[in-house]
């Protein structure tokens, strides 16, 4: 069973910065494509990144990419989403997700896997 993990959420003002890590367990951590997507107040699931296994391919939403930067560790299988210059709109519950070889379920917004998610809130 693939376990996913998140930490680093929390509060932060306007204009601060967060990093997102996701910790995976279970599961031979470089045969998945990793990804982040986020729910806000009344809002739907929207994907945010994701990344290739070898970190060779990067996909983000249209809106986040000169803010936002998807990583990973494959050593510490550990996938990362630093976040800058936050707003008030990126509040949100941030999950982490995962696929079995390609990313593209990741961005059709189904992978196989998710996470339990963490809280991101930017106070104005």
């Amino acid at each position: 069973q693939v376990r996913l993990e998140e930490s680093g959420g929390g509060l932060v003002s306007t204009g601060g910065s967060l990093r997102l890590s996701c910790t995976v367990s279970g599961r031979a951590f470089m045969s998945l494509a990793m990804g982040w997507f986020r729910q806000g107040p009344v809002k739907e699931r929207e994907f945010v990144a994701a990344i290739s296994w070898s970190s060779s391919s990067t996909w983000y939403a249209e809106s986040l990419k000169e803010r936002f930067t998807i990583s990973r560790d494959n050593a510490k299988n550990t996938l990362y989403l630093q976040m800058n210059s936050l707003k008030p709109e990126d509040t949100a519950v941030y999950y982490c997700a995962a696929e079995s070889g390609t990313a593209v379920g990741l961005r059709r917004g189904v992978p196989d896997y998710w996470g339990r998610g963490t809280q991101v809130t930017v106070s104005s």
